[in-house]
C-alpha cells in the first residue's frame, strides 16, 4: 500500500531538513546518502522516491535555507529586518548567538565553503540569496539618503565583511573561543565605525 501525497511531502521535507542540518555541520561532500537518510528516519533506498540525485537535494536544501533566512535576524519578521539600521544588523549578525547557530544561521556564511563545489542549480540558489541580501541592504541605504550606486557598493562591502568575519569566527571557536569572540567584536566595531563613511 502506497503513502498519501501529504505523507510523501512530509517525508520529503524531513529529508531536506535533515540534509540542511548535516550539510551545515559537516559540509555537503562529507554527508553520504546512508547517513543522511538515517538522520531523516528512513532507509537509503527511499531517497530516489523524492530526489533524482544528491545534486537535486542540495538545490532543494539551498532554496529552503535561503528562503528561511529572510527576516531571520529579526525573529522571522522580514519587514522589521528590512528596517534595521546597518549598526543593528551588524550587531545581530556578528553576535555570539548567530555564530553558534550554524544549523539555522545565515546560509551565505553557512555554505560559503561549499558553494563553489555545488551543482549549477544550488549555486544559482546561493547566488540569488546573496543578491537578495545585498538588495535588502541596498534598499536600506537608499532609504537613509545614499544614491543607489553608493548604497549598492556599501551593501556589498558590509555584507562581505559580515560574512567573512562570521566564517572566521566559526572556524576557530572550538580551539580558541577568545579569538573567535575578538573577531566578532572587531568586526562589529569596524563595520559600525565605517557607517559614517558609507
Amino acid at each position: 500500500m502506497g503513502i498519501s501525497r501529504e505523507q510523501a511531502a512530509e517525508n520529503r521535507e524531513a529529508i531536506i531538513e535533515a540534509a540542511e542540518r548535516l550539510f551545515r555541520e559537516h559540509g555537503v561532500d562529507a554527508v553520504g546518502l546512508t547517513a543522511l537518510m538515517k538522520a531523516a528516519g528512513f532507509t537509503q533506498g527511499g531517497f530516489y522516491n523524492h530526489f533524482k540525485s544528491k545534486d537535486a537535494l542540495v538545490a532543494a536544501v539551498m532554496a529552503r535555507a535561503v528562503q528561511a533566512s529572510k527576516g531571520a535576524l529579526a525573529g522571522g519578521d522580514v519587514a522589521r529586518e528590512a528596517a534595521m539600521s546597518p549598526e543593528a544588523r551588524a550587531e545581530q549578525y556578528l553576535s555570539v548567538t548567530h555564530r553558534d547557530d550554524v544549523a539555522c544561521g545565515c546560509p551565505m556564511a553557512g555554505f560559503a565553503g561549499d558553494a563553489p563545489r555545488l551543482g549549477e542549480e544550488a549555486q544559482a540558489c546561493y547566488a540569488k540569496g546573496l543578491a537578495d541580501a545585498i538588495a535588502a541592504m541596498t534598499a536600506a541605504g537608499v532609504g537613509q539618503g545614499l544614491s543607489p550606486a553608493q548604497a549598492t557598493q556599501a551593501a556589498m562591502a558590509r555584507f562581505a565583511q559580515m560574512v567573512g568575519t562570521l566564517v572566521l569566527s566559526r572556524a576557530v571557536v572550538n580551539v580558541d573561543p577568545a579569538l573567535s569572540e575578538a573577531l566578532l567584536a572587531a568586526g562589529r566595531q569596524a563595520l559600525n565605525g565605517q557607517r559614517a563613511d558609507a
